[in-house]
């Protein structure tokens, strides 16, 4: 396992430092605990990041530790303290369930799941889709979500391809460290997402190209061509240039649920990812700069009448080709960047 170099660590700390000073306005005396493993570089690297920037914090390895110390070391917090979990897979404490307990405490919390699944160079990308420009990410964040929020309709181009949202929208939900206002502080990281869906599911018709999808394994899987989706009434009807591995996802899906419902329309926003810069833990990529999509009738934020939530069982990510993006009738994406 090589490790990063120096000046990754460097630039992790320096993003870490803002997330914690702006993001989550975490300052002495509130109590910090991180807890870690040392399973893969990108790890070991935040984990050497965190403790430059918290440097009177509890640090718990978790491999070294039995889970009741990680779970007393949380009994231990006030409200308003911060819990940060640096996990090369997903730390898994019995029955607790970690960040929901830990919400319903009242703490803060920063997750970094699934770390093995991008070593190397996507471990550099990793690092720099932590940098927090709040500038960015609260005013473009906020403008898309009144613009989302006051839409009538929506078209993705996908070159040459239009999906069609035939309905208002959701009121959209926000990704981007601006927990002003908020019950809940932290979550997933990196950042960088504003998402809703189609108040109307089956106002949603007509085709689009994603370019990677979320296989069966949640990794992200880029085909040589990209796939065309067919939607009808909110469904994926068809396909075209489909692959082995895609057509396995949809046969999932429809073996639990009976049909593949389109679901969530992502605006992601962290700049850090593109097209060509790709990671290849698929709830990292979601915060790509574009336009991602949910196949599967599974999102628990949006209750919908056709769909009962304890059927529902499968949310895919798949990331469309994007020329544009309209609000009504304002182009909000194009050239690979948002327009407000």
């Amino acid at each position: 396992m090589d490790a990063l170099p120096t000046e990754a660590v460097d630039a992790a700390a320096r993003h870490l430092r803002d997330i914690l000073g702006i993001a989550f306005e975490h300052a002495h005396p509130q109590t910090a605990v991180v807890v870690f493993d040392a399973r893969c570089a990108l790890a070991i690297a935040l984990t050497e990041a965190y403790r430059r920037c918290l440097p009177m914090a509890t640090f718990i390895d978790f491999d070294a530790v039995a889970p009741t110390a990680v779970i007393a070391a949380f009994a231990l917090l006030a409200p308003s303290d911060l819990v940060v979990l640096i996990q090369s897979t997903n730390f898994r404490l019995d029955a607790f369930r970690i960040r929901v307990e830990l919400f319903k405490r009242d703490l803060k919390v920063i997750e970094h799941p699934h770390l093995v699944r991008m070593p190397g160079r996507e471990a550099l990308y990793y690092i720099e889709s932590l940098a927090y420009d709040p500038a960015y990410y609260r005013d473009v964040g906020h403008a898309l979500k009144e613009k989302i929020d006051r839409a009538r309709s929506g078209v993705i181009d996908s070159g040459g391809e239009r999906l069609v949202f035939g309905s208002p929208f959701e009121p959209a939900k926000l990704n981007v460290g601006d927990y002003r206002g908020m019950k809940n502080v932290g979550g997933q990281f990196p950042i960088g997402e504003v998402f809703t869906e189609a108040k109307d599911l089956e106002a949603v018709n007509g085709r689009v190209r994603i370019f990677v999808f979320g296989d069966t394994s949640f990794a992200v899987n880029r085909p040589d061509t990209p796939i065309t989706l067919e939607i009808t009434n909110g469904r994926v009807t068809g396909t075209v240039d489909s692959t082995p591995e895609f057509d396995q996802v949809l046969t999932n899906i429809r073996a639990d649920e009976g049909e593949v419902w389109l679901r969530e329309l992502g605006f992601g926003m962290n700049r850090a990812f593109s097209k060509d810069r790709m990671v290849s833990d698929i709830g990292t990529y979601e915060r790509m700069c574009g336009i991602h999509l949910s196949l599967g009738a599974k999102h628990g934020i949006y209750n919908k009448p056709q769909i009962r939530r304890a059927n529902a069982r499968h949310h895919i990510d798949v990331f469309a080709v994007t020329e544009t993006m309209m609000l009504g009738d304002e182009v909000v994406y194009r050239d690979g960047a948002w327009q407000v």
